[in-house]
């Protein structure tokens, strides 16, 4: 009986989907275990064999816990709201929906080819209504909360406006805007509806603000700081601007001491914990206030250091803060529009990542130093960015080193306010060893001290006070798309009114155009039926708007990470049309157990997720104030690219620096690209191409010949363009299958290209070879280095495939994929399949174990159980190799060691463990069959083989029980036919016996 993997895999697939065995239950007695992915966002390239990694080893985990008896909840669903599928749309005038469900059809047909033991029947779609229906509820939520400093939580905006109704504001200790006014009871019941609402979007956790944002034109919507690269989009590559434009926000500042004091609480990587922490930034100093000289004006500055406030020789201001276009003299502000200009072409990434580049441009305007007042230059300068802080710094350059450099720059004073510290090469920024001089009242005072004295005496004269400020600021919370959430948003009197959670979900109308309207609108400005009729509580005609029952709907849309901020939660009850999950459901799941996923969602996803569950926590939603005990980062599968090196520029030159390029044109290659082999650097191989190929110019043969008479001695030099092969056309031997790289439409221009082989010769012939240059990359479509899982489990099976992930090495490193390394996964699982079955049927039988056997089992279930609590994966796989190798030299047949370890393989290949299971006599699924109990007395050794030595030499080798005396050991081995021969009736001298280690025999 042969090992046919394609008719078992599907065999088992089929039965798993038909009886939904690992569907998990909201009411059980047995104890709960939450095994989560990081869900996918549904590409049209589908999964390549490195997206597969994490979800293999939840499945592991998510597989031994239900064989150790836990009710598991092990779900998949996708993220499928996104800009690539609106971008499709954009150019093929395709619905979004259309592309999405087509790529999750690949998904889902790829994800179940590898046996994953997932609860399809929670399944959930964040672009589907009855799933986005609660991304809207959880926004009118936020909408209605405030956050309350004194209780530190979300508490709802009704009990704000009885304070105002009772106080006014001013005792109110609030997480607002900065610039609020301060008004009395009287007042606020004084203020009419329009007031009282722009006054309360002041305090709500999402808000209507006018926001710095990244904006990128060719896309036609804001971008979040972790979507851009390098100032350009990372999905195109296209130029992003800063703008500022009225937008949806999220006061997630609110909750970053949260944020950062919980990470002690959750079992997280601490690299990702300190990415956070990083990204949240806390820091300790003071607000300093500085009026501006000849304005009413004043500059509010955030410094760590105001112990170093007479330091202070000019002050930076962000080019977008608010300020510079009123302060800015008639003189200046040429010079400053054309750097604000410039400025907005670079991204905030970019900025604060180039510490190298110093520009800025003065403003002509001075401030007024509190203490002093004398008067500091006020400068812009795009190393100060709007959203952190106020926007603007009170620049020390004797203790900042990009205030230094920026100083030096532009000849600008740098006053030393260190005693005995020297600041003529660079700025000094060592706190705590410093004694403060020339600055009055601070002088001869350390860091400590000088800092409280200057925040008490900036106190004392109203210009500042202590303060904690966070580098986190709150997150822009629209986006200007067509696939997105809608927002149950409508206005009145252009203040936002939220639809009543009854009446959600409100559904993405249809748009003929994809793109911004023609007035700079989001797509949804090109929707015909986009208002809120008050009276029919329906959307209705755009053309039927009257302001009194009818009013405009949001044009803008949610960004891709708020369907992603809770669907952990939505899965625990996917299919409840009344609430988000019921009571039941979430108190019974809690949370989640095991988190697995990429680290590149640090301070994006985690990070969003973690706030919209504190905020659910804070309004009793959920139970949990985390929503992951514990989350592991998957390292990456890299893919092995293939290179060609295309437009080849030969030289010899005897010096460095006096190269004497010959170009194409002088050889017999007269086609536009020369494809040359990769070993540019060999000196042999470029001779061989000299000589291979005779240059056809008259110049070109003179210095060609003095090269080969030895004339002179030539360095020989190449330059080239790699490109990317696409590693379908390469086979092991890392030889190019020239003609379908030719005929490939993506190298159409390579067409006619020649290609140059390892010996310099032209490649012409069918036994010719042009062999690859090879580089370890990530794994990408853009870079053709994509290996499909689909073929793998079509030439090797999904358990190879499964085994062979675990087995490339440690779960949180990167590593790189080789197909031909599968070929060790797939011929263990043959070997483990000859352990029980061959050519005439089962080989296992009733015969009770060896003591060799049970020995072998039971030293594999300890080692695999404790590889898979500590997630080492890898070394499991080899543990497995080991197990059936003694196994099959023991010709073990014993039914009760095989079936233990069909189950200890189940979680790693499950296709032929359930295989393996039913034909060892079980009629029900393996994966509940309980995990194998270790017993330690199986290891325990009950005889000892030991060496038997005469002076010193060992002679035979004698097994004994370990239980022997010291005498009984001496007696039997004197007795033994081999001592006799050795002492041939000579009396010993001395018998050295250690139990359980030597025998020596003295003569």
């Amino acid at each position: 009986m042969n090992y046919d993997f394609k008719e078992i895999e599907a065999k088992w697939q089929k039965y798993w989907a038909e009886n939904q065995t690992f569907k998990a239950e909201n009411n059980s007695d047995k104890e709960k275990f939450y095994v989560l992915d990081m869900f996918p966002y549904p590409s049209g390239a589908g999964l390549h064999v490195g997206h597969p990694l994490g979800y293999i080893a939840s499945d592991i985990y998510a597989r031994y816990k239900r064989h150790q008896g836990f009710n598991v909840l092990h779900p998949m669903g996708y993220d499928s709201f996104g800009l690539p599928a609106e971008q499709y749309a954009i150019q093929t005038g395709q619905h979004p929906a259309i592309t999405t469900k087509t790529n999750i059809n690949r998904y889902r047909e790829q994800l179940d080819k590898i046996g994953f033991s997932f609860d399809w029947s929670r399944e959930v779609r964040t672009s589907n209504p009855d799933y986005y229906k609660w991304t809207q509820w959880i926004f009118i939520q936020l909408f209605n909360s405030w956050y309350n400093n004194n209780t530190n939580k979300a508490e709802d905006i009704s009990t704000l406006v009885n304070l105002f109704e009772k106080e006014g504001n001013a005792t109110v200790n609030a997480v607002s805007d900065d610039d609020i006014s301060v008004f009395t009871a009287d007042e606020w019941n004084a203020f009419d509806t329009k007031k009282q609402q722009e006054i309360l979007l002041q305090y709500r956790l999402t808000y209507l603000a006018e926001t710095e944002v990244n904006w990128c034109p060719a896309l036609g919507t804001v971008l979040a700081n972790d979507e851009i690269i390098n100032g350009v989009s990372e999905r195109g590559g296209h130029p992003v601007i800063r703008k500022k434009m009225t937008q949806w926000s999220m006061r997630i500042s609110a909750y970053a001491q949260r944020l950062l004091d919980d990470l002690n609480t959750i079992d997280w990587p601490q690299p990702l914990k300190d990415s956070q922490t990083n990204w949240i930034g806390r820091s300790q100093g003071a607000s300093v206030t500085f009026n501006v000289k000849n304005h009413k004006e004043q500059i509010d500055v955030f410094t760590t250091r105001p112990d170093t406030i007479f330091g202070v020789s000019f002050m930076t201001l962000a080019p977008e803060h608010e300020l510079v276009a009123t302060i800015t003299t008639p003189e200046q502000k040429a010079e400053v529009d054309a750097y604000i200009q410039a400025t907005a072409k670079r991204s905030e990434r970019e900025r604060m990542a180039d510490v190298k580049t110093i520009s800025g441009a003065f403003t002509g305007a001075y401030a007024e130093h509190p203490f002093t007042k004398k008067p500091i230059p006020i400068w812009i300068g795009d190393y100060v960015l709007a959203g952190y802080g106020t926007g603007a710094v009170m620049a020390v350059p004797c203790g900042d080193q990009r205030d230094y450099d920026f100083a030096k720059h532009f000849n600008i004073p740098i006053p030393n306010v260190f005693e005995g510290v020297d600041i003529s090469e660079e700025a000094h920024a060592d706190k705590d060893k410093t004694i403060i001089a020339n600055s009055d009242f601070l002088n001869g005072l350390p860091y400590k001290k000088a800092m409280k004295l200057a925040i008490y005496e900036l106190e004392k004269i109203g210009h500042g006070k202590g303060k904690i400020n966070y580098r986190l600021r709150d997150a822009v919370f629209s986006r200007q798309r067509y696939w997105g959430e809608p927002f149950p948003v409508y206005y009145v009197n252009g203040m936002p009114q939220m639809i009543d959670a009854k009446h959600l979900p409100i559904t993405l109308p249809e748009v003929e155009k994809y793109l911004p309207t023609e007035t700079g609108e989001p797509p949804l400005g090109n929707a015909n039926v986009w208002a809120w009729c008050t009276k029919e509580n329906k959307v209705v005609d755009n053309s039927k708007i009257n302001n009194e029952t009818i009013f405009p709907l949001e044009l803008n849309t949610m960004p891709g990470w708020a369907g992603s901020s809770f669907y952990f939660n939505r899965y625990m009850d996917p299919n409840n049309t009344d609430a988000i999950f019921s009571d039941d459901a979430i108190n019974y799941w809690q949370d989640v157990d095991l988190y697995i996923g990429g680290s590149e969602h640090a301070t994006g996803h985690l990070l969003y997720a973690r706030f919209w569950q504190k905020f659910l926590f804070d309004k009793g939603v959920v139970p949990k104030n985390e929503f992951a005990k514990k989350l592991i980062n998957q390292g990456m599968i890299t893919g092995t690219s293939a290179f060609v090196y295309k437009d080849l520029k030969l030289y010899f030159t005897t010096d460095e620096n006096d190269k004497k390029q010959l170009s194409l044109n002088q050889y017999k290659f007269d086609q536009k690209w020369v494809i040359s082999y990769n070993l540019l650097s060999n000196q042999e191989f470029l001779l061989k191409l000299f000589k291979n190929n005779k240059p056809n110019s008259s110049a070109a043969i003179k210095l060609y010949e003095k090269v080969f008479n030895g004339a002179e001695k030539y360095i020989v030099k190449a330059a080239v363009n790699p490109i990317h092969a696409n590693v379908n056309y390469v086979n092991a031997s890392d030889e190019l299958d020239i003609e379908a790289f030719k005929n490939d439409p993506i190298n159409s221009g390579l067409k006619n290209a020649i290609f140059i082989g390892e010996n310099g010769e032209v490649i012409d012939g069918d036994n010719d070879k042009y062999i690859v240059g090879r580089e370890v990359e990530k794994m990408s479509k853009s870079k053709y280095n994509v290996v499909s899982p689909d073929s793998i489990c079509e030439e090797y099976g999904a358990d190879s495939l499964r085994l062979y992930e675990m087995f490339l090495g440690p779960l949180e490193q990167s590593k790189p994929w080789n197909t031909a390394g599968i070929t060790g996964t797939h011929s263990f699982l043959k070997k483990l399949w000859r352990l029980y079955l061959d050519d005439n049927g089962a080989k296992f039988t009733d015969a009770a174990p060896t003591k060799d056997n049970l020995k072998t089992l039971h030293k594999t279930i300890k080692k695999v159980a404790e590889d898979i609590e500590n997630f080492s994966f890898n070394t499991s796989v080899s543990t497995f190799m080991i197990c059936v190798n003694e196994l099959s030299s023991q010709k073990c047949t014993s039914k009760e060691i095989l079936e233990a370890l069909a189950i200890l393989v189940s979680p790693y290949a499950p296709h032929i463990a359930e295989e393996l299971w039913q034909q060892l006599g079980h009629n029900t699924s393996i994966a509940t069959a309980p995990f194998p109990k270790f017993d330690a007395s199986h290891l325990v050794e009950s005889s000892k083989e030991y060496p038997v030595s005469f002076n010193g030499k060992m002679r035979f080798k004698l097994e004994l029980p370990l239980d022997l005396s010291k005498d009984e050991i001496e007696a039997t081995v004197m007795a033994h036919e081999k001592t006799i021969a050795q002492l041939q009736g000579r009396e010993p001298k001395k018998i050295i016996i250690v139990p359980g280690k030597i025998i020596n025999i003295v003569g």
